[in-house]
Order: C-alpha cells, then sequence, then structure tokens
C-alpha cells in the first residue's frame, strides 16, 4: 500500500562508489536536508561505478527508488552529488517528483539563512547561476518542434532565449551590485588595516559553534543555533576587552561547498584570508573531527588562507564527560584550547592567549605635550590613540595605547620628538630601534 505524499518530506540517495561506503556521508547529507527544514521519510544508497549518462544511478536502482517513493510518501527526491541538468530533468520525469542534487539544496539553505541586503545578494548570484543551465525544463510546455529549420521554431524556444536574456541581465546587476558592497567593505577593511588593528577571524566546519564564541567574546547578539550553516553574513566587532582587535565570524565550511558559492561569498572568505590570526573551532565532541579539521584546512588553503597562523579551538567540551577546559602547547605551529562557549569554560584561557599574542605589539603610556606640540596631539587623536586627556596651561597629559608600529611612525615624522624620547625609554619595546630614527 502506498503511503499518501506529504509536503517537505525528502527521500535521500546517497550515492557511493563500489566499497566505499562511508556512513558519515549519509549523516551530513541528512542533516543538510532537516537544516532546509525537511522531514526525511527514508533514504537509499547506490552504488555508482560508471555515472548512468541520463540518470547518474542505474535503472535498476531507479526502479527502487521509484519503489521506495511510493512506500514513505516522499514528495521530493534529494541526491548527495551534483546532477546534470540533463540527469535532473530524466530523474524528475521518472520520478514523477522534484529532484534537487546536493548544490541546489546547499543553495536553498543559503537563501533561507541569509539576513542582510549583501548576503541575499550573494546567494541569489549563486542560485542564478546554478539555475542557468536549467531554465529549458520551466518551458517544456510551450515547445513543438526543435528542427533547426527556418519556421520550425516552437514557441517555448523564443520564451527560453527571452528568459536566458532576463536572466543575464539579472546576474550582470547583482554583480554589479556585490561588486560595490565589497568596494565598500574592502574600505572599512583597509581602514582597520591602516590602524594596524589586528584582525582575528573564526573558522570551521559549519555547526562548530563559531557564532557562540563570537558572542561570548564580544558581548554580540549574532544568531547562533545547533543547525548547519545558522549563520552566513560576515559580522565584524571589536573586541576591547581582550586587546584592540577585532574579531570577525565567517560561513561555516562543509565538504564539497558548491563552486557556486565559494565565488559569491568572496567578501565573506576575505575576512579570513586577510586575517592576522585564524580560531580554527571545532566540535570536540564530534567523531569526525580530525576529518573535519582536514577539510577545513583545504578550503583555507583553496581561498589563500593556508598559510596564516591558526590556533584550534576545540569547543563544546560540555559535551564530553570529564573533560575540562587547558591550553596545550603547540602542535605542528598551532596551539590549542579546549573550551565551552555556551557556558564559558575556558573562555578566560583564549583571551589570556589573546593578549599574549597581540597585546606585547602595542605600546601604552602617558605622553606630555606642551602647547606649541598640537600638530603632534592632533595626529595621536586622528591614528585613534587617545585613550583620555587632561589639560592646563602646561599643555596636554594624554594616556595612549597604539600600536608599537604607528607609534614608531608617529615619532618619525615631524614634530614627533616628545613620542620619540617616550619610546627609547619605554620597557618591551619589540622593534624601536634609535639608531635608525
Amino acid at each position: 500500500m502506498n503511503a499518501p505524499a506529504r509536503a517537505n518530506a525528502p527521500l535521500l540517495i546517497q550515492p557511493h562508489a563500489p566499497g566505499r561506503q562511508d556512513p558519515a556521508l549519509l549523516e551530513e547529507f541528512s542533516e543538510l536536508a532537516r537544516s532546509a527544514g525537511a522531514t526525511v521519510v527514508g533514504t537509499v544508497t547506490a552504488r555508482v561505478e560508471t555515472p548512468n549518462a541520463a540518470y547518474y544511478i542505474g535503472t535498476g536502482k531507479l526502479e527502487e527508488v521509484q519503489s521506495a517513493c511510493e512506500a514513505t510518501g516522499a514528495d521530493l527526491v534529494l541526491v548527495n552529488h551534483l546532477l546534470t541538468p540533463g540527469q535532473e530533468r530524466n530523474l524528475e520525469k521518472a520520478l514523477k517528483r522534484r529532484v534537487v542534487d546536493r548544490t541546489g539544496l546547499i543553495l536553498d539553505i543559503f537563501a533561507q539563512r541569509a539576513a542582510t541586503h549583501e548576503g541575499k545578494l550573494q546567494v541569489e548570484l549563486a542560485q542564478l547561476k546554478h539555475w542557468a543551465t536549467r531554465l529549458v525544463r520551466g518551458w517544456t510546455h510551450l515547445e513543438r518542434q526543435r528542427g533547426g529549420a527556418i519556421g520550425l521554431r516552437g514557441p517555448g524556444e523564443t520564451q527560453l532565449e527571452l528568459d536566458k536574456r532576463m536572466l543575464q541581465k539579472r546576474l550582470e546587476s547583482l554583480q554589479a551590485r556585490l561588486e560595490k558592497v565589497e568596494v565598500q567593505r574592502t574600505q572599512m577593511r583597509r581602514a582597520r588595516i591602516r590602524n594596524e588593528v589586528p584582525r582575528v577571524a573564526l573558522v570551521g566546519y559549519t555547526n562548530a559553534g563559531k557564532s557562540t564564541l563570537f558572542n561570548a567574546l564580544t558581548g554580540s547578539g549574532v544568531y547562533a543555533d545547533d543547525r548547519l550553516f545558522a549563520t552566513l553574513d560576515p559580522t565584524v566587532r571589536r573586541v576591547d576587552g581582550v586587546a584592540p582587535l577585532v574579531l570577525s565570524d565567517t560561513v561555516g565550511f562543509v565538504r564539497d561547498l558548491p563552486h557556486e558559492l565559494v565565488a559569491a561569498f568572496r567578501s565573506t572568505l576575505a575576512e579570513a584570508r586577510e586575517a592576522d590570526l585564524l580560531l580554527h573551532v571545532i566540535d570536540a565532541a564530534d567523531e569526525l573531527r580530525d576529518e573535519r579539521i582536514g577539510q577545513v584546512d583545504r578550503v583555507l588553503d583553496e581561498i589563500g588562507a593556508g598559510d596564516i597562523p591558526q590556533v584550534l579551538v576545540f569547543n563544546k567540551i560540555d559535551r564530553i564527560e570529564g573533560a575540562l577546559p587547558r591550553l596545550d602547547p603547540e602542535v605542528e605551529g598551532r596551539e590549542r584550547v579546549w573550551l565551552s562557549a555556551r557556558d564559558g569554560l575556558g573562555l578566560d584561557l583564549l583571551r589570556d592567549l589573546l593578549i599574549r599574542r597581540f597585546a606585547e605589539r602595542r605600546f601604552t603610556g602617558e605622553l606630555r605635550l606642551a602647547p606649541d606640540q598640537g600638530r603632534l596631539r592632533a595626529r595621536l587623536h586622528a591614528a585613534g590613540a587617545v585613550r583620555s586627556e587632561q589639560s592646563d596651561e602646561s599643555g596636554w597629559l594624554l594616556t595612549l595605547d597604539l600600536p608599537w608600529a604607528a607609534a614608531e611612525r608617529l615619532a618619525a615624522e615631524p614634530g614627533g620628538h616628545p613620542l620619540h624620547a617616550l619610546l627609547l625609554v619605554a620597557p618591551g619595546a619589540p622593534t624601536y630601534n634609535p639608531d635608525t630614527d
């Protein structure tokens, strides 16, 4: 007896090579489906040695999928692989149900999650690029003859050509708007570089707890949830409690992330690519955490961020019985912090590590300026280096906090000799050399 069809109730197809069936792949794909708001009603594994040109899976397996759809009442079929437009169309005709491949599913999740103007533009651009080769499905009801002779072109082909032109115009419009947003974001990023504020980026496999850790370190209210791709949009906040540095939360990685998304979310990934330090957040309770670390490292290599210093942050130790916060020494150049961002366990260890990494790069102290040294005072204010100021008839007393490199540069400028003299006697100067100034 066939089960009645249900809404958002997909049947999952998990292809695998001969002798290489991996349950983790199906588990992650099921989680992707649930993150999209679906209720999985069944799964079918399909051994694929040589992909079928028409259906990707073999015709015998196709019959099994048909029977499973009818038995479970599935109204949708999700395939954990990239399908060609032809394979997708043929599967839909044979199964009489909508078919979505892995890329289409991830794009759907991204479309649900994008909240900012930039994020929505990025998702729409990625979707349109993915759909561009699949437009023919929408106009088959208008087709007549497809011959190349004059007078035999059906209106469906005419409509398809019109639709492609409209889509191309929309793609060009989205690309132009995103380029403007990228210019604005680049200007903001350059301003941070000019001010020499250290930049730290959170990276990691999706659902590792990056946004929860971001909120814990910055006191922000960025949306966080226990599901894949809970947040997409790049968020940057200042972390004044640790040191004057900025922390950015980036989109989570996942295996086989569609190329359309990597291209569309280039501004998000740039926060990781241009950071001074990466906090690589890992779900400590994940049995596949070592594999996840390798997958994230591969994506970082792809976007040009593979050489940036990393700290491995093993999050969610609250899910491991008996686990305690700790800081491990460097292994292959990466320190390891074990913590629970949700419960606040071990956050002090991470803060201390950040202070150790960045505090020594800054100069803090008091500087007395005479009334005729207003130019240096103005330059220090413009650099954002003045934390407090007192004035009297003898001039100004400034409390300074600025990067050593910026202090050296200001000290070398005309009129910078008071700061020069202060740097000469300041303890712990890492790079200042009076013989060269």
